[in-house]
């Protein structure tokens, strides 16, 4: 053979056995089924995630060409989350006056834009207001686009709370009009109309499976407990209040961070995730930056008021996916498990405007452990140390009786 071929078989073993060896670090697999163009979306399970690192940088995609060579490929990890944006709409005050009705703000909107919400600030610190919010082109026929919306602040030693933000369906009017019910005059400070636009995401509903709350008459709180079957990514929660009347409640979020185990008990550790006001002016959900959890705990101060009956509780999470590039035609599969692996550096970091979120979603296959079992080899059985001592303590109650046989006859 010649020392060249020699050479490059020499150097391709080399390089083909690292990708060879990190493959074997990987705990389990999945096969990608339905690989019909470069790009493909991979979304990733519930199940998965106890098996990931909190960062997902144990992840890789590894596929089998026809000429049996290994190819990596790469990938972008996304939130299939909402897309929120917030166009604040330039306008004009240009009229403010009252009559037996209450109290009237004019809003002229020079361009054709369409809005849809309302974020004022006024500066009493206390009022309970109802608004009616009206359009024209005119200025002397008026539709009404809301009415009767209920507008709050809060303000004393204990709360500081406001609820100012008015929202409305999409409206197209040259002219906007409030008018507020109340008995003294609203010192209007500031006020932003904008175009409120959001294109829903794609979220899970976790289904718990503990759900218990408990009554702190010492300390006047509800403590709600929350336990999903596993580790899944939260990024937000729902309360659900039977209760029909006003109420005002601190409240805090927290998740299990770790737990220690003593002799007769666990100890569990909590860190808190945030904190805020669970009202019936607003709607009654939360949301974060995702985290992974699988255990939670909620925390009601109803200080001196009468206890919340809480209809249950909703946990979401926005799926997960791997944008994923395939240049090389091959078998590929989703490897994963490896605490110690770091996290994989891909070119499309670099480009991910041009990544295109709209690609065809790829079927998983059942997870594989990559672990290779020992085979069971029947061992020898005297190498079983209780048959050795058996049979020695047999030998010497056998010989112990010949012995006694033979001074016997003497």
């Amino acid at each position: 053979m010649n020392w060249r071929i020699k050479v490059l078989i020499l150097v391709f073993t080399l390089g083909y056995l690292p990708v060879i060896s990190q493959i074997n670090t990987f705990q389990y697999k999945r096969e990608l089924e339905g690989i019909t163009s470069h790009w493909h979306k991979i979304q990733l399970p519930d199940d998965i995630f106890q098996k990931l690192k909190n960062d997902y940088s144990d992840i890789r995609i590894y596929g089998l060409t026809p000429n049996k060579d290994t190819v990596e490929a790469p990938y972008l990890v996304r939130k299939a989350a909402d897309q929120i944006s917030n166009r604040t709409i330039d306008f004009k005050t240009i009229n403010q006056a009252s009559n037996e009705n209450g109290f009237y703000f004019t809003f002229e909107i020079p361009t054709a834009e369409s809005v849809n919400q309302f974020q004022l600030e006024f500066k009493q610190p206390n009022f309970d207001w109802r608004i009616k919010l009206e359009g024209s082109q005119n200025q002397q026929d008026w539709f009404t686009i809301v009415r009767d919306y209920r507008i709050l602040s809060i303000k004393n030693e204990s709360i500081d709370f406001q609820f100012t933000t008015l929202n409305f369906p999409d409206s197209k009017y040259r002219f906007l009009r409030l008018s507020i019910n109340s008995p003294i005059q609203p010192e209007l400070v500031a006020a932003s109309i904008i175009n409120h636009q959001m294109v829903p995401g794609n979220s899970r509903s976790y289904p718990l499976k503990e759900f218990t709350a408990i009554e702190k008459k010492d300390t006047k709180q509800t403590i709600l407990d929350l336990m999903l079957e596993y580790p899944v990514p939260v990024s937000s929660l729902e309360i659900k209040v039977k209760d029909s009347f006003d109420y005002y409640r601190p409240i805090t979020i927290q998740y299990q961070t770790d737990s220690v185990k003593l002799e007769k008990d666990w100890i569990y550790n909590y860190q808190t995730l945030l904190s805020g006001t669970l009202n019936s002016f607003e709607n009654k959900q939360w949301e974060w930056e995702s985290r992974l959890v699988q255990k939670l705990k909620i925390i009601i101060d109803n200080q001196d008021n009468q206890i919340l009956s809480i209809g249950g509780v909703v946990l979401k999470g926005y799926v997960h996916e791997l944008l994923t590039r395939f240049t090389v035609p091959g078998t590929y599969a989703l490897y994963y498990g490896n605490s110690h692996a770091s996290g994989a550096i891909y070119d499309l970091q670099h480009f991910k405007d041009k990544v295109p979120v709209d690609a065809q979603v790829l079927n998983l296959g059942a997870e594989l452990s990559t672990m290779k079992k020992e085979p069971v080899t029947e061992q020898p059985l005297f190498t079983n140390k209780w048959w050795l001592w058996i049979v020695m303590g047999s030998i010497i109650v056998l010989l112990a009786g010949f012995t006694f046989t033979m001074i016997k006859k003497k």
